[in-house]
C-alpha cells in the first residue's frame, strides 16, 4: 500500500474524529431554540457532522477499490486515540492512565495488523 493510499485511509479517520466531536457539539447545543426531532434536523452541528460522514464514506468506499481491507480497516482504530483526546481537547472530558495504555495497545495492534498483511 502507497503513502498515498495510506494517507487517505488516515484522512478518513480524521474525517470521522471531526463528525464524532461534532456530534457531541450537536448534543450539547439541543436544548437550545427547537427541541425534540426538529431540532436535530436543523442543528448546525449535526447536518455539518452528518455531511463530512458522507463524504468520509465516499473517500473510504473509494479507497477500498485499491486498498485491501485487511490493511485499511486496522486504520479506523485510530479513531478510539484521536477521539477521546479530541474530547479532553474540546470539552475538557478526563483522559487518565488507562486510556493511555489502552491507546498504546491499539497503536501496537494497528501496526502489526497493517505491516505484513
Amino acid at each position: 500500500m502507497s503513502l498515498w493510499r495510506y494517507a487517505m485511509v488516515f484522512l478518513c479517520v480524521l474525517m470521522i474524529s471531526a463528525g464524532q466531536i461534532l456530534f457531541k457539539y450537536a448534543a450539547n447545543s439541543s436544548g437550545e431554540g427547537r427541541s425534540g426531532l426538529l431540532g436535530l434536523f436543523t442543528n448546525k452541528f449535526l447536518i455539518v457532522a452528518c455531511f463530512i460522514y458522507g463524504a468520509a464514506t465516499l473517500l473510504w468506499v473509494w479507497q477500498l477499490k485499491y486498498v485491501p481491507l485487511n490493511r485499511a480497516y486496522p486504520i479506523y482504530a485510530a479513531a478510539f486515540i484521536i477521539v477521546p483526546l479530541l474530547g479532553w481537547c474540546f470539552f475538557r472530558e478526563r483522559v487518565g492512565l488507562a486510556y493511555g495504555m489502552g491507546a498504546g495497545l491499539i497503536v501496537i495492534g494497528v501496526v502489526l495488523c497493517t505491516r505484513n498483511a
